[in-house]
């Protein structure tokens, strides 16, 4: 029996629990064709990201969770195997077997909400070559988008400068499912709440929100409106100020907020969504505080992003929070991670690419981070993973077991992720945390390096394997893709 045998079981459950066929085609295609070879070997898949974007110096891991919910619910049913063996490219024996086949093999990965650099394992499947080769698109899907996120999310919070932001993302996020990974990616990089509702019921997040221009434009009049608005609304006060005109507008809302205060209630904001908001802000905080108003707050909004913020803040605009969506939720200035997932090992023999700005590192790994006494980034260094840790100063390594033999293992829980996120942030060094690039136009680049234990298995591997295949020896074999120590 084999050991995808072993990892039958029936096929009973609902149809739309199952996500086997979330794949790319040549996934099941290279599955099928180990199965009927016999190739039974146990492999290690390492996913990681080859080069940052543009203007970045780091990434934020997040979407893990998503992933090895998706490893839970491989395989398909009857109707999934009879479709696939429809394509023809599938025999009907082996979509059978594919279809009954679940994950059981080991996953370890790097804790969302951590920092991480090029080159560097995000998470590493050991299983079955079957099964490993059927969850890449899985795990892939799952943690490009809430990465992307979180990262720009990141940089806003930094450029916030422990200003609050609030998640606006949900309504041009790419989907539902998308807008919810939008709101806990920003939550674990530090936004304050999110103005998606779903998604703080489901994901324990704090919503805000308060009124849009249509409420405005439905009432007779500005003064109307906030009249009726101050009646209606329950929780803090914030009027919408910009629908008309914003100076306009904000002598309405001063004239009722000090009304209000006279009866023993509050105006707790003021809200800016389009124009000049620097000047704005400027000139709206004048008025408030001539009106002895000085405890409203101005929140911003309206098509920002980490720049925008970044400049609003050094600049002193006084505005005291700021509500971020399209940008960051589609990640508008780097839309896309050279994101991969490789063959690394394969019953125990090392594997590896050669192509061009794409060869892969060889072999399990472990990723160590060298801190200084204070907590700070140093360096990192990727590792093969059956090495001793380094014994010269204060390493930590990153990457943990998450699932063992198919089950998941107890996570930290989102405020957990929270919480240790904004420590990890803090200790990184001030020109990683950067919004503008330098002078020449390029981001911070952090050290990485490779052990000399592994730098000497890929030259290894290189050597060999172009021995193997009958190509020419060239300088720069074995020539890794980071610095080696």
């Amino acid at each position: 029996m084999t050991s995808t045998d072993c990892a039958r079981v029936s096929t009973s459950e609902p149809a739309e629990l199952r996500l086997g066929l979330v794949a790319d085609l040549y996934e099941l295609t290279m599955a099928a064709s180990y199965h009927r070879l016999g190739m039974q070997g146990r492999a290690t898949f390492s996913l990681f990201v080859r080069k940052l974007p543009a203007h970045r110096s780091f990434l934020v891991a997040a979407g893990l969770d998503g992933a090895l919910a998706r490893l839970e619910r491989l395989g398909f049913d009857d109707e999934g195997a009879a479709y696939l063996a429809s394509t023809g490219h599938v025999r009907p024996e082996e979509a059978a077997v594919l279809a009954r086949t679940r994950f059981t093999g080991d996953v370890r990965a790097v804790r969302e909400g951590r920092v991480v650099f090029p080159d560097e394992p995000l998470v590493e499947v050991d299983a079955p070559i079957v099964e490993a080769q059927l969850a890449e698109s899985l795990i892939l899907n799952a943690l490009h988008y809430p990465t992307l996120v979180a990262t720009k999310a990141a940089r806003c919070v930094a450029a916030a400068r422990g200003r609050p932001l609030v998640d606006f993302g949900l309504r041009r996020a790419p989907g539902i499912d998308a807008s919810a990974d939008v709101a806990r990616s920003c939550w674990l990089a530090g936004f304050a709440s999110t103005s998606n509702v779903d998604a703080a019921r489901r994901l324990g997040i704090p919503a805000s929100g308060t009124v849009a221009h249509a409420f405005i434009e439905a009432m007779p009049d500005e003064r109307a409106a906030f009249e009726a608005w101050s009646r209606a609304a329950v929780g803090p006060l914030t009027l919408l100020v910009d629908t008309y005109d914003t100076l306009n507008g904000t002598r309405a809302a001063i004239e009722l907020a000090q009304r209000l205060r006279g009866e023993g209630r509050a105006v707790a904001a003021v809200r800016l969504d389009s124009g000049d908001l620097d000047a704005l802000s400027r000139a709206v905080r004048q008025r408030l505080d001539e009106a002895g108003l000085r405890y409203v707050r101005i929140f911003a909004s309206g098509g920002l992003d980490e720049y925008s913020v970044d400049r609003l803040v050094r600049a002193g605009a006084p505005i005291d929070g700021f509500g971020v969506g399209t940008r960051v939720g589609m990640s508008s200035d780097a839309p896309v991670l050279d994101m991969a997932y490789k063959l690394v090992e394969y019953a125990g023999a090392p594997c590896l690419k050669l192509s061009t700005s794409k060869v892969t590192l060889v072999g399990p790994k472990q990723v160590w981070r060298l801190r200084d006494a204070g907590g700070r980034f140093i360096a990192d260094r990727i590792a093969a993973r059956d090495e001793p840790a380094p014994t010269s100063g204060d390493w930590e390594p990153l990457l943990e077991p998450v699932v063992s033999q198919g089950r998941r293992l107890e996570r930290p829980r989102l405020a957990e992720l929270r919480a240790a996120h904004a420590a990890e942030i803090a200790c990184l060094p001030p020109e990683l945390r950067a919004i503008e690039p330098d002078a020449a136009g390029a981001a911070a680049i952090y050290p990485v390096s490779l052990s000399s234990v592994l730098a000497e298995r890929h030259r290894a591997a290189v050597r060999a394997t172009r021995r193997r295949e009958g190509l020419e020896p060239r300088p720069a074999d074995g020539r890794a893709t980071v610095r080696r120590s």
